[in-house]
């Protein structure tokens, strides 16, 4: 049982990793001092591929700790 929750545990780091990767960065740069940047207001988060990743980073890391709670007790 443990060998089964250690490889999903694994799997699950490993999708986690991929999402937090692929998102992209939410640094402005210099463009927040002169104020170039978007506001909070502005940003278009619910859309996209950006919303999908994110939605995936969640739910993996809800598993995770989840999976290493339970890999904890079993173990």
């Amino acid at each position: 049982m443990s060998v089964f929750i250690g490889i999903v545990l694994m799997i699950v780091a490993l999708v986690m990793i991929v999402t937090v990767l692929l998102q992209s960065s939410e640094r402005s740069g210099l463009g927040a001092v002169s104020g170039a940047a978007e506001t909070f207001f502005g940003k278009n988060k619910a859309k996209g591929m950006e919303a999908k990743l994110a939605l995936i980073t969640k739910i993996s890391a809800i598993v995770f700790v989840v999976l290493a709670i339970v890999m904890m007790l079993v173990g």
